[in-house]
């Protein structure tokens, strides 16, 4: 069974950044729930949220959660804000000494990322390092990732957008498809829908013979008749 961490950043009395009506704890709980639910269509994955409704959780509550349940991965899930209202777009986080699975995983998860938002004029602000507790503290791979800015009014805009949030899911559940090997849950062909009206024939028998004479005498004169016969040997 694969395990995916999934830190949900913020919470409760911790609001996170907030601007532009919304607020980073809800947008990523939205967020997380989402990429839960398309994790489901993988095959023995189990992917664990650090939090499921608005509430505060420690950094140090987070962290020793997902290294007691032995997470493969964890992501923890962000959205940016800044003084400057200009500021836009993604980036990526790693720990600042981090080997090279953690690398491969971030560069992984932010290309797979990007793609899934291409084409919403979004600017890639780059894989970074930072000496963050989530990275820092976590046993396994770790990256956090800040999905646009809130601060930031067309930024906001796209995450008050259910379609666009859909892309970003996504997106991360696409990189940990890539970078774990997850395989899809193969679902079962779906039957070809009949149409009922011609699901079923009627036949009228209006006589059997032994002799193939008669049979042809009587397919003759219905024929004649206007009717198409046919002669079926048994």
């Amino acid at each position: 069974m694969t395990k995916i961490f999934i830190d949900l950043g913020h919470g409760g009395k911790d609001s996170g950044a907030g601007a532009n009506g919304i607020l980073e704890k809800d947008i990523v709980l939205k967020l997380g729930k989402k990429m839960q639910e398309l994790l489901k269509n993988y095959q023995d994955v189990d992917a664990m949220l650090s939090r499921t409704s608005d509430v505060f959780l420690s950094l140090d509550e987070r962290t020793s959660t997902a290294n007691n349940w032995g997470a493969d991965v964890l992501c923890s899930v962000h959205v940016n804000s800044a003084a400057d209202v200009s500021a836009s777009g993604f980036e990526t986080f790693r720990y600042t000494k981090a080997n090279a699975g953690t690398v491969a995983f971030q560069n992984i998860m932010h290309e797979e990322i990007m793609k899934a938002i291409d084409g919403s004029n979004i600017k890639d602000r780059g894989k970074k390092q930072q000496n963050f507790h989530m990275l820092r503290e976590s046993n396994m791979k770790a990256v956090l990732t800040e999905n646009l800015f809130i601060s930031n009014s067309g930024n906001a805009a796209k995450l008050k957008d259910d379609d666009f949030l859909d892309k970003l899911a996504q997106g991360h559940v696409n990189g940990f498809e890539k970078f774990l090997g997850l395989r899809r849950i193969e679902k079962p062909p779906q039957p070809i829908p009949t149409d009922p009206k011609t699901e079923k024939l009627y036949y009228v028998q209006v006589g059997a013979f032994e002799d193939k004479e008669n049979a042809e005498a009587l397919a003759a004169d219905l024929t004649k008749e206007g009717y198409r016969p046919f002669i079926k040997y048994e």
